[in-house]
């Protein structure tokens, strides 16, 4: 995957949250949505259309995949890819040196 370089290929909040959520364990929609509201303490609360775009997007970008055989029912089981771990490892990696410089800047306490 190319590095990312514009500010239209960085990740959106939504993509973030549920690419930290599948960085754990294979999830359907519903148990991503839980994690991501449990993990933000409620502040991100992704709605079905924000949640199954940013599914179906990063799905086609390659960054998750459904997991075949699991979930049961109606339910899609998603799993992060390599190259979704990349993404989420290149936009911590961003966003550590956000706050690095904000400390450094004393904007954050250390």
């Amino acid at each position: 995957m190319a590095s990312r370089k514009t500010p239209r290929d960085l990740l959106s909040p939504a993509a973030l949250h549920i690419l930290l959520a599948l960085s754990t364990a294979a999830l359907h929609g519903y148990g991503i949505k839980r994690e991501v509201e449990s993990r933000t303490e409620g502040r991100l609360r992704l709605g079905p259309g924000t949640l199954y775009e940013a599914i179906h997007r990063m799905e086609a970008d390659g960054w998750i995949e459904e997991v075949l055989g699991q979930g049961g029912g109606r339910k899609r089981t998603y799993r992060i890819t390599e190259s979704g771990r990349t993404a989420l490892q290149e936009e911590l990696h961003r966003l550590d040196s956000i706050v690095r410089y904000a400390r450094d800047a004393a904007l954050l306490p250390s």
